[in-house]
């Protein structure tokens, strides 16, 4: 029965349900339901593959919608990067529900059908306007650059390039240097030299130029020159810098030669004439042709921003209405057909405590889509294990999340994220324990949590989303560490006098000085007293390390309590006195019995003793190799020996009563089961205890639409020696885990330990040189300010960042290996509800 609140400390109870729902109000329930949020459903039909489901084509025709919009998208934000596309809050909604809204979504895709025209007609001929527009560019250089040759060439002779051969054979050349003719001169009658002009990669142009001299045995001319500006590909935007070139040659075979070479090699060849008139007259045509491209261009690019910005308006509303039938559709393709009452059928869970509500969204549903016939619910009764769904909000939201990233739990066993929200900051902070960065914590995630409305609405930082995401998370870290660093006394490596020192040291000592006692007790925390002095930090040791075994235990104790709420809950009776119990004996004979020694043995005052401390380490170690035998001088109180006997005879008696007794009582049960004639046990170890058996129902109760489902579960064979086996492993497990995980405490320890020196490195290294610094006014000031600086960014990102999140991981380990293992099961699996409201995430990861 549930109760009328949401707790945290069990999962949501979960129904599962059936639909019968009408044809005409299918798309509006779904949607209803989607709206909502809290229904799951379950795939009716999984023998079908995805192209044999009746709803297929309609997901292909909203694929095809979705791709369309996409290439909208990113010709907004690629090729006009100045449009903006207005968010979905700012634009009217696009109907997605009632009578019409079949209709809109077909005159959505013929829309979006005549926009890819549009776009695709305009994008092809501003492509091929580009490629002309190139190639106009590109004869304009030619002709430009072979002007520029032959003018040259009127009034001076060129000089003739060397072969990268070094041939000394070039018998056309020498004699057109020889009498001064070379093309481009008044005397071209002697040689009538013609030439082929183009544009190569200017990468290529070594390459071209070598390969031209070894097939043509330097019988050419060759000038070349570079096109200062880069050419850009109107398809890929990519930049490619060309050269110009000239090469004159006697002899048509040779001209072939050259041309097919420059091909070859990705050239561009040009038809320019000799003629220096009709040179100018194409160049001057060229020019003209140009600025009619230029001005076609701008305008084709004006009416494709007109275009773009029309469907920049709405991109957002078709996007999310058409990602919102997707999710209706492929929800309707799990659905199944019912032939006799012409329904569709729909199975899913829900939490019990929303079935009114959902039958309120069904009814909703009916009333948009015009009729008068609604969907009927009814509960179903099963024995298949449901989902696990723990009702959040955005302060436990984090908290629940650190849990379920080891393992989702099972179906209603207690959940250890509700105690998280407390253990987890406190054992964080036992290990960060400093007042300034606790305050300097504290503060950063108060800011995130107070502007916390507009930090989301202007979007977050890919590497801050999950800080922002743990802002709740992270104040009561800093609120903790706040006041551990109290208890530590603790603040940038420096100690607060709030109260009176119980140690006060004497005035103008010399040697080895002590400490004299005052007979006043610091009120709360560490006394300041021990800050500077040479065993202050075998006295933090002692202290940090005996303080994290005793929290290790606490911890520890309480996680294994949390068993017994789980026993209860699914009917385990047996677990309780054949598990709980010895495991409680054991682990408290051993280590229970060391944190009584640790508190015994701080309040006692060893300045009046007879004798010395004993070490509790030795101790624990000699109480297993040599029992009942206490070493003079090393005894704590009277009758340590026989109350270690009677302990360890307790832990040793425990081992064998965890390993025997449950199985033997499974075994007992079992026979007496299959002499009443039973084969099996149901219900004792699968939990479920908790729900209905199945039953046969009468046909009035199945015409309704109440039908029992087949059990998921198949009932293993009684196996003994598999029960032996996993008993066996458990007890193993949870023996040589008690001292491990114990040990694993330690680390409490030595991270508070090497966060408070490393902070005090850092005060030492910084401030505290610039502070004794003795340079002047101006220089010291300068010298403060620096050092400042450096250490106030050492802190952040030191000490607050990293030796944070080495804590948080810490932290975290501990949760999941020491406190879960006792008795966090994980075997469950997520609610996943049908919602529109994660639409389009997954896409923009």
């Amino acid at each position: 029965m549930s109760s009328n609140y949401p707790s945290l400390f069990r999962s949501e109870e979960m129904s599962l349900v059936q639909l019968y729902i009408p044809s005409e109000v299918a798309h509006d329930t779904i949607s209803e339901l989607a709206e909502m949020g809290n229904f799951q459903f379950k795939d009716l039909n999984p023998s079908l593959t995805s192209f044999q489901r009746p709803f297929t084509p309609r997901l292909r025709r909203l694929a095809e919608m979705a791709r369309r919009l996409r290439l909208f998208r990113s010709q907004i934000t690629g090729l006009s990067p100045t449009l903006g596309i207005p968010p979905l809050a700012a634009v009217p909604p696009f109907t997605t529900v009632g009578p019409r809204a079949q209709n809109a979504y077909d005159e959505l895709e013929e829309k979006l059908k005549e926009h890819e025209r549009r776009l695709t007609d305009m994008n092809k001929s501003w492509e091929e306007l580009g490629r002309r527009k190139s190639e106009l560019e590109e004869k304009r250089w030619v002709l430009r650059e072979t002007a520029g040759f032959f003018n040259e060439a009127e009034h001076r002779h060129t000089e003739i390039r060397t072969s990268f051969d070094e041939s000394d054979n070039a018998p056309l050349l020498e004699h057109a240097a020889e009498y001064g003719n070379l093309p481009g001169e008044t005397g071209l009658s002697g040689f009538d030299l013609e030439f082929v002009s183009g544009t190569i990669e200017r990468s290529r142009m070594p390459t071209f130029e070598r390969i031209l001299w070894r097939v043509l045995r330097g019988n050419l001319y060759m000038n070349y020159s570079e096109i200062e500006e880069p050419f850009v590909d109107p398809t890929s935007g990519k930049e490619t810098h060309k050269d110009v070139f000239i090469i004159f040659a006697h002899g048509e075979e040779l001209l072939a030669k050259i041309r097919k070479v420059a091909e070859s090699m990705g050239g561009t060849l040009y038809n320019i004439d000799s003629s220096q008139d009709k040179r100018a007259d194409a160049l001057r045509e060229v020019s003209a042709r140009l600025e009619d491209v230029d001005t076609v261009l701008y305008n084709m690019g004006q009416t494709r921003r007109v275009e773009l910005s029309k469907v920049a308006e709405q991109l957002e509303a078709w996007t999310d209405a058409v990602r919102r039938e997707e999710e209706i559709f492929k929800t309707l393709n799990l659905l199944s057909y019912d032939q006799g009452r012409k329904t569709l059928v729909a199975e899913g869970w829900c939490p019990s405590r929303d079935i009114t509500a959902i039958q309120l969204g069904l009814r909703r549903a009916m009333d948009t889509a015009g009729t008068s016939v609604p969907a009927i619910l009814s509960e179903l009764r099963t024995h298949q294990t449901p989902p696990t769904f723990h009702r959040t909000n955005k302060f436990t939201e984090g908290f629940q999340t650190l849990i379920d990233s080891y393992g989702i739990a099972t179906y209603q066993e207690v959940n250890p994220g509700l105690y998280a929200v407390i253990t987890f900051p406190f054992l964080f902070a036992v290990m960060f324990g400093d007042i300034g960065h606790g305050i300097l914590m504290f503060l950063t995630a108060a800011a995130m949590i107070f502007w916390e409305k507009q930090i989301a609405k202007g979007g977050v930082n890919e590497n801050l989303e999950t800080f922002f995401f743990g802002r709740y998370l992270i104040v009561l870290m800093g609120a903790f560490s706040i006041y551990t660093g109290f208890m530590y006394n603790d603040i940038f490596s420096k100690s607060l006098h709030i109260f009176n020192s119980a140690w006060e040291w004497p005035h103008n000592a010399t040697g080895l000085v002590e400490a004299i006692p005052t007979g006043h007790r610091y009120a709360i925390g560490m006394d300041p007293g021990w800050h500077g002095a040479d065993n202050a930090l075998i006295f933090n040791n002692s202290y940090k390390m005996k303080l994290s075994i005793i929290l290790g235990v606490i911890h520890m104790t309480f996680a294994i309590c949390l068993q017994v709420p789980n026993h209860l809950h699914f009917k385990k009776y047996l677990n309780i006195y054949a598990e709980f119990i010895p495991q409680m004996l054991f682990f408290h004979s051993i280590f229970g019995y060391l944190v009584i020694c640790i508190v015994y043995k701080w309040s006692i005052d060893w300045s009046q003793a007879s004798s010395a401390p004993p070490g509790l380490l030795n101790m624990l170690i000699y109480m297993f190799l040599s029992p009942g035998t206490i070493e003079p001088g090393t005894q704590l109180f009277a009758g340590q020996a026989f109350i270690q006997v009677v302990l360890l005879l307790i832990a040793l008696v425990c081992v064998p009563w965890m390993l025997a007794l449950k199985p033997y009582m499974l075994w007992k049960e079992h026979n007496r089961i299959k002499a009443q004639g039973y084969h099996g046990l149901t219900g004792q170890e699968n939990g479920g205890g908790e729900r209905h058996s199945t039953e046969h129902l009468d046909e009035e109760e199945e015409e309704v639409g109440m039908a029992v489902t087949e059990s998921s579960d198949d009932e293993h064979p009684f196996d003994m020696g598999d029960i032996i086996v996993h008993q066996v492993i458990h007890t193993i497990e949870f023996c040589l885990g008690c001292i491990s995980n114990t040990a694993s405490y330690l680390r409490l320890w030595a991270l508070s330990l090497a966060h408070a020196q490393l902070s005090e490195v850092l005060w030492s290294m910084t401030l505290d040189l610039a502070l004794e610094y003795e340079g002047g006014v101006i220089g010291g000031g300068v010298f403060v300010f620096f050092m400042f600086a450096v250490w106030f960014a050492g802190t952040i990102a030191i000490l607050c960042v990293m030796e944070g999140l080495s804590a948080f991981l810490h932290a975290l380990r501990l949760h999941w290996v020491e406190a879960n293992g006792k008795h966090y099961m994980a075997g469950g699996y997520p609610f996943t509800p049908l919602t529109f409201a994660n639409l389009g995430a997954e896409e923009e990861q």
